[in-house]
């Protein structure tokens, strides 16, 4: 075999092999390039579902209040900004009426009563008028001529459901704080069942001023929150 054969065929192996070489690392760039596509598609997938999954996780932090005087547990609800209009307006009449017509100041009494009165029914009407009357020991207007004055701090709202549907009850939580000439305030803790009702808004331009949707109490039930509270004045 001549030199020149030997040096050809040395050639074309080592072409070859060269050959061999690129085809191997252009597989092996393939590869890479495959496995790097399928991590980025899993990962991918991988974010998809936790975002898919976020609204399923999340925390709702709650409030618990105990009370300092009564020791009486609860948990304060958290407005979330989305309650109906319907709700809100029942929850501000609610606060207003049991802060007026469970107050008591000599000077604004005559103003309250009427006020209060634009509020019931003619059930509950005919009972304010009962306990406001003079004739009655138990009136305002007797029990507290010595000048005493009751001031009311509304604490919470909550509304109920009955077994046929309607939702025409509520409970309110509220302190009174009674003050006897200079003495410090005497406070007591309440709750009230309320029935409520909206009927037609009532003609009379006065009784619409302070009630202009027809916002009426059915029933009003107070109760004491504590033993404690028993003897309090109401």
């Amino acid at each position: 075999m001549s030199r020149d054969a030997v040096m050809e065929r040395y050639f074309e192996e080592a072409a070859s092999w060269d050959a061999d070489r690129a085809a191997l690392s252009a597989r092996s760039v393939r590869t890479a390039l495959w496995v790097a596509s399928g991590a980025c598609v899993v990962a991918l997938s991988c974010a998809i579902a936790l975002m898919l999954l976020m609204p399923l996780k999340r925390v709702e932090p709650f409030v618990i209040r105990v009370d300092n005087t009564t020791g009486v547990v609860d948990v304060v609800p958290a407005y979330a900004g989305n309650a109906s209009l319907d709700e809100a307006v029942t929850r501000y009449f609610l606060t207003h009426y049991v802060s007026v017509c469970e107050r008591f100041n000599f000077a604004t009494a005559e103003s309250d009563y009427e006020e209060c009165g634009a509020f019931h029914s003619p059930q509950r009407n005919q009972a304010w008028l009962e306990l406001w009357t003079r004739s009655n020991p138990a009136s305002p207007l007797n029990v507290y001529k010595d000048g005493s004055t009751v001031r009311v701090r509304v604490e919470s709202v909550s509304f109920f459901t009955r077994g046929n549907g309607a939702t025409d009850l509520a409970q309110v939580r509220y302190a009174k704080a009674l003050r006897q000439g200079t003495a410090a305030e005497q406070a007591t803790h309440w709750i009230a069942t309320i029935q409520y009702a909206y009927t037609t808004p009532p003609k009379d331009p006065k009784t619409r001023r302070w009630n202009p949707l027809g916002f009426k109490i059915l029933d009003f039930r107070p109760e004491p929150e504590t033993l404690a509270n028993t003897g309090a004045a109401r």
